[in-house]
């Protein structure tokens, strides 16, 4: 099955979700959670550090309740909101998961993606 065959959504069976202890990597796929990587900055391998940053996606999902009176913006919405991914050690980003897609907001199924890395 080639790389363009997969179903999308499905995450490879020999996906690494845990510090690679050594083992190579190909690819990270940076998401939501903490994502398995080497740091091309100080060479350490581990898990990143996950900061949060607000989306068109959170602001979207508090217009409705803002109707309301009220707003959810903080964190009951972190769902909705931009990964970004740092080394714990250099602290240089990593990578980033932008969330775009204002439709998230009635999909609670992809609210949080779990990161995870293909090894080589």
């Amino acid at each position: 099955m080639s790389e363009d065959d997969k179903p999308v959504g499905k995450t490879a069976p020999n996906a690494i979700f845990d510090d690679p202890q050594g083992v190579p990597i190909q690819q990270t796929m940076f998401r939501d959670t903490p994502a398995p990587f080497y740091c091309v900055y100080c060479g350490i391998s581990g898990l990143t550090t996950v900061r949060s940053k607000i989306s068109s996606a959170a602001v979207v999902g508090c217009m409705i309740p803002l109707m309301l009176g009220v707003c959810f913006l903080c964190p009951s919405m972190d769902c909705l909101w931009h990964k970004y991914h740092y080394c714990p050690s250099c602290k240089e980003k990593v990578g980033d998961f932008e969330k775009f897609d204002k439709c998230a907001v009635m999909d609670p199924s992809n609210w949080t993606q779990q990161s995870f890395a293909l090894p080589a």
